[in-house]
């Protein structure tokens, strides 16, 4: 599809004009500035860099020399650095304020760990150097593994998977391996609960398993008599979010341990939630056989958005001899990496991975578990739930909790505070943004309706935390006043762009920038498809 990149569409970001208060002539917005695509900005001839004339050589491309030019822009130095820096300051992130998402963890990452990973000797290193050369990389690897042993209370971990759905995928392989060891291949259903994260049923899947749901209780936990009704020689797993995607701890977790070990399968936990309960509970001492752990949530590495990251896995005694290879051990001649072909012990089902792991995530991770400690980590834990707490008493007054009691470290609201206001949950979370807030999650999860899903993490302040909730106060206040409807239906306003059709957006995306026919040197009418 070709679509003109008119601005009264909206993708360019115009007010409209509706909304005289805020339009300017040139599209900026104070300090804002309207920024064009890169190769709308370009001009035939411009150049930010003088490059020497390359060396005459015999061409060796045959017939698929390029034949004309490649229509990059043509932008000075200052275009392009004044481009990059407009373009990130449109970029919203856990440094500029508080990031309520829930189930997502965007918390501080203290700049200690960002310079320890920097260091010499940790940040120039090359997977393929050398055993000899990274000993003391090995150790640290080695070191994070025994903390994460330690924490979790399970006898093994795998380091190498690369995300926390990667990890989520080593520990079902590993199920899937010391299934078929004894003889119970056969064994290809998962149960997962409602309120589990969405990559579960998807992981399983992947593999290859039937996935059978288990619904929920009208307190938002697993449903007990449902699990047991559901196990049978044809379950293989269990795929269990604790505490789950409501926020809340599973109370029957042992119940649930014992019931699916006597029907002869495993118990897979997802580790996302970790940070609630790190420091506090050992995942070990709940029944559970393996459990991924996302880094970047609980011991505060950057969040992946697409990696490097880093999702490692604690297994059970019962799952421990199916880990991936490579794994680090220490023998007379120092640190070495267990490759493949070289393990003699148990039955791995090989490599997840090319290399072991992302050096820069475990360092990032150990320098902040050793600069907390044990009783650190436990009061991060702490501060995570008690700042959910203090945003859900806060925010009921006006939003409604999807269900009564407390909660674990992210609070959850269900839309029946907007009834008959006409303003959606969607038209509530784009409001957020012109008061400056990144929008919790929404619609998620799916066993409440209309959800959304705050989490407020242990690394805001009081009066951060404050300020966001008087925030969302007043909006709840103005949505049910009704007088106010059209401006969250139009929201947000104040955004260097506005609100999208999101259905023409997912259906049709304009995914790639075409130059029209223009003349060279032309002023910029460009199209996109």
């Amino acid at each position: 599809m070709v679509q003109s990149l008119d601005r009264s569409q909206g993708r360019a970001g115009a007010m409209p004009s509706s909304a005289p208060a805020t339009a300017t002539y040139t599209g900026n917005r104070a300090l804002q500035l309207e920024e064009k695509l890169i190769f709308e900005m370009g001009q035939a001839g411009r150049c930010g860099v003088d490059l020497p004339e390359p060396p005459k050589v015999a061409d060796r491309l045959g017939g698929l020399r390029r034949k004309g030019a490649i229509g990059l822009p043509g932008l000075s130095e200052p275009q392009v650095v004044q481009h990059y820096t407009r373009l990130s300051q449109k970029n919203y992130a856990i440094d500029m304020g508080v990031y309520p998402l829930g189930s997502c963890t965007m918390k501080h990452n203290p700049r200690l760990n960002e310079k320890i990973a920097r260091l010499p000797g940790i940040g120039d290193i090359h997977p393929l150097q050398p055993m000899s050369t990274v000993q003391g990389a090995l150790a640290l690897i080695d070191e994070l593994a025994r903390w994460l042993k330690t924490l979790t209370g399970m006898p093994a971990v795998a380091m190498s998977p690369a995300a926390g759905a990667h990890g989520e995928m080593c520990g079902m392989m590993a199920i899937a391996a010391a299934l078929a060891a004894r003889g119970e291949a056969h064994r290809k259903t998962v149960l997962v609960p409602e309120s589990a994260h969405g990559t579960n049923p998807a992981t399983a899947a992947a593999l290859g398993f039937a996935v059978k749901p288990i619904p929920a209780t009208g307190d938002g936990r697993v449903d007990v008599a449902a699990l047991k009704a559901a196990l049978g020689p044809d379950v293989a797993a269990i795929m269990l979010t604790n505490p789950n995607t409501c926020g809340l701890f599973e109370r029957d977790i042992r119940v649930v341990a014992d019931a699916v070990h006597a029907a002869g399968a495993y118990f897979y936990c997802d580790g996302a939630n970790y940070n609630a309960i790190v420091g506090r509970v050992r995942p070990g001492d709940l029944g559970i056989d393996c459990m991924h752990i996302n880094l970047h949530k609980t011991f505060s590495t950057p969040h992946g958005g697409g990696g490097p990251g880093s999702g490692p896995v604690v297994l059970s005694e019962r799952l421990a001899a199916y880990a991936p290879r490579p794994w680090v051990v220490r023998d007379a001649a120092g640190w070495r990496l267990v490759e493949e072909g070289d393990a003699t012990d148990g039955a791995p089902f090989g490599r997840l991975k090319a290399f072991h792991g992302q050096m820069g995530m475990f360092t990032r991770a150990l320098a902040y578990i050793m600069s907390h400690g044990a009783d650190g980590l436990r009061q991060v834990a702490e501060d995570a739930v008690l700042n959910a707490n203090y945003v859900m008493a806060r925010l009921r007054t006006e939003m409604t909790p999807a269900f009564e009691g407390p909660c674990m470290h992210e609070c959850l609201f269900d839309d029946s505070f907007l009834k008959d206001s006409g303003v959606s949950t969607l038209d509530f979370a784009k409001a957020m943004i012109d008061e400056g807030y990144h929008p919790m999650t929404m619609y998620f999860p799916l066993v409440v309706h209309g959800a959304l899903l705050i989490e407020p993490t242990e690394t805001q302040s009081k009066e951060e935390i404050d300020l966001f909730c008087d925030a969302l106060l007043d909006l709840a206040r103005r949505a049910k006043a009704g007088d106010s409807v059209e401006a969250f239906k139009a929201a947000p306003l104040h955004a260097p762009r506005r609100r999208l059709d999101e259905t023409l957006a997912a259906r049709k995306p304009i995914l790639r920038w075409k130059p029209t026919n223009a003349a060279p040197g032309a002023p910029a009418r460009q199209a996109a498809e």
